[in-house]
């Protein structure tokens, strides 16, 4: 299948074509859909390829063969530092940065962040994937461990669809590990913030692994089916990937409602300061950001205390260098705004309670934080988990118990209390416990996101020989 130069979407745009990345190379598909900033300007066309096309991707993907282990540790690498630095699809980083920031409305120092954060996962993702295994297992059936009998550690196949959500860049990070297992990936990148994975996939082929080891794949809904259905697994967290959510070949990501706990005995003034940070660090639309705060005792004044400090914060457009809130198009900030209003019926307000979109007045809005104050610790308010600093704040008790914790990504818990600890550490809802004055938002590469993806990649499988 050639590349075709296709027309144009309108004889008015000039915006660039992000082309799919295929295993014959790049190739211009005539079906296209525009990527538009917050303010509605266009800012590229993505190139969508049919179903037929991803047909043939993906049996190439299957037909490769991987890259040696230590050849694809090295690539990563090199492919951490080129997406870090190198001029790629035309853009330096600078520009790719500003690309996020204008399309995604993250402020720019926060996608600056990310790109250094994606770069230093993927760098590090030989070694994630390798922390995952078993101890009694070894990664190759010639290691000199292997005598007669021994667990070898392998692949539960060897192709994995990707489709990773647009809302933050840093999610990119992650899926590499795949590579680094010596799976073949297919990603398609999202609509709202396609640069990411156009630019990951551009860094890892320059860095070494070949265009039948990794390939972009935009398209629309019935393409996005065949990636899934031409896969052995299939990892992200959009709408495709939640229809075969029962599929245990399917890992769905799951909303991160994070939570920060405060028992009898934390005093909150010592802990405002990780708070407000867990509530409005990355803008505030991560899944680790804190969506609830639980404190044994009064709510009202740490509800008080988290909305004067986020009252504070500058309405400002995601390009300027002291933006700390997200932009999004006007339309969907009014939609999101009516959307949080409706489920904070009965609530007591704190910051926010009449709206929070402040418009800029060029098509775009800033999310301004909201926090509301509920009844309980079985407030249905508490799962709610929105793209921007937006706090509910509840009351809760020995009798709550870790019931009010579950479904947690990251939980942060101040206490003196080490069987609750134990009861948090055993609930197998709560993904992530931080003990202490530490922030949900807080990671280092090596410790695992939600699980390690390796526990999905790989299993162990027994080898016995003469």
């Amino acid at each position: 299948m050639s590349a075709e130069p296709g027309p144009p979407h309108r004889p008015d745009a000039q915006a660039p074509v992000l082309e799919a990345l295929g295993p014959a190379g790049p190739y211009r598909a005539h079906s296209r859909q525009e990527v538009t900033d917050v303010t509605g300007a266009v800012m590229a066309e993505l190139s969508l390829v049919p179903a037929l096309y991803v047909n043939r991707a993906m049996k190439a993907l299957h037909a490769a063969t991987p890259l040696p282990a230590a050849e694809r540790a090295a690539a990563l690498a090199r492919a951490a530092e080129l997406f870090r630095t190198a001029t790629l699809g035309g853009l330096t980083v600078r520009e790719y940065e500003t690309a996020v920031s204008r399309v995604s409305g993250l402020p720019i120092e926060v996608v600056r962040v990310a790109t250094a954060t994606c770069a230093d996962r993927v760098a590090d993702a030989y070694r994630s994937v390798q922390l995952a295994r078993p101890a009694g297992a070894v990664a190759d059936w010639r290691d000199p461990l292997v005598r007669t009998s021994q667990a070898v550690w392998t692949r539960r196949g060897e192709v994995m669809a990707v489709h990773v959500p647009g809302n933050h860049p840093g999610t990119h990070g992650f899926w590499p590990e795949a590579l680094a297992a010596g799976y073949r990936v297919a990603v398609r990148p999202a609509v709202r913030e396609p640069f990411t994975a156009h630019r990951l996939v551009l860094a890892l082929r320059e860095a070494g692994f070949a265009a039948d080891h990794v390939v972009l794949l935009p398209c629309g809904h019935e393409a996005a089916d065949a990636i899934v259905r031409g896969a052995d697994l299939a990892y992200g967290g959009d709408e495709i990937i939640r229809r075969y959510a029962d599929d245990p070949g399917v890992l769905s990501l799951q909303p991160g409602r994070s939570k920060i706990l405060l028992t009898a005995g934390a005093d909150w003034r010592d802990h405002l300061d990780m708070i407000v940070d867990s509530a409005a660090r990355h803008a505030g639309s991560g899944c680790v950001n804190a969506t609830a705060v639980l404190v044994e005792g009064d709510p009202a004044p740490l509800a008080g205390a988290i909305a004067e400090r986020l009252a504070a914060l500058p309405s400002l457009p995601p390009l300027d260098e002291k933006a700390v809130l997200p932009v999004q198009n006007t339309k969907a900030a009014r939609a999101l705004e009516k959307f949080v209003l409706d489920r904070a019926e009965g609530a007591r307000a704190w910051l926010g309670g009449t709206g929070f979109v402040d418009e800029l007045g060029d098509g775009s809005a800033v999310l301004r934080p909201a926090v509301h104050q509920v009844g309980s610790a079985a407030a249905p308010q508490l799962s709610a988990e929105v793209p921007f600093p937006c706090v509910w704040v509840a009351p809760w008790s020995r009798e709550d118990g870790v019931e009010a914790l579950r479904d947690t990504l990251v939980l942060t818990v101040v206490t003196e209390d080490e069987d609750l600890v134990q009861a948090l550490i055993d609930e197998p809802t709560i993904s992530n416990l931080h003990i202490g004055n530490h922030a949900t938002h807080w990671h280092r590469p090596g410790l695992p996101h939600d699980g390690y993806l390796g526990e999905f990649l790989m299993r162990s499988k027994t080898v016995v020989r003469v």
